[in-house]
């Protein structure tokens, strides 16, 4: 039964990634970014902006409390981790709905095409959702996985009930 269940959600994490990408043109738009603080370290490659963080290029829009950028040494983007309460990202693909994501922790890994979203983690595309402790989306792939928060250990020292994972997909709607 696990591993029907688990296919299932392999199989819907597939459909649900097939639509994700960015307009074509995000790219090539500028990057602006707001902070209360900003701190850029040229030798390291890495950026810190502090305190109601904006970021936005071409329809892509991120907020949080706390922005970490690191480059390579010929200063392509690495990383991007987001923190917040929680930390939100928006973006519009060439293909329809919007994509919303937020979660307490936004990582990316540009060379590995790989967004993260860690704890309280939510994806919704239109009418279609995800949520979990953490959900990982492979860009390049075009493959999500949504996992639920491991057992912990509660007040009375017992472990807690397992966090599930949610996904809701929609009927497809009628033409008539």
């Amino acid at each position: 039964m696990k591993l029907i269940l688990r296919v299932n959600i392999l199989l819907i994490s597939i459909v649900l990634a097939a639509d994700l990408a960015a307009l074509a043109t995000d790219s090539q738009q500028p990057i602006e970014i707001q902070a209360d603080f900003a701190e850029l370290d040229d030798q390291e490659g890495k950026t810190i902006y502090v305190g109601n963080v904006i970021v936005i290029q071409g329809s892509i829009k991120m907020t949080g409390d706390k922005l970490k950028v690191n480059f390579s040494e010929d200063r392509d983007l690495r990383e991007v981790y987001m923190e917040g309460r929680p930390a939100y990202f928006k973006q519009t693909p060439d293909n329809g709905e919007d994509v919303e994501g937020e979660a307490l922790l936004i990582e990316y890994h540009a060379q590995k095409s790989l967004l993260l979203l860690i704890q309280k983690a939510r994806l919704t595309q239109g009418k279609r959702l995800f949520e979990g402790d953490r959900i990982n989306y492979d860009t390049e792939k075009s493959i999500i996985t949504a996992r639920a928060a491991p057992n912990a250990p509660g007040t009375t020292g017992r472990p807690m009930k397992r966090g599930r994972v949610r996904v809701i997909i929609p009927p497809k709607e009628s033409k008539s």
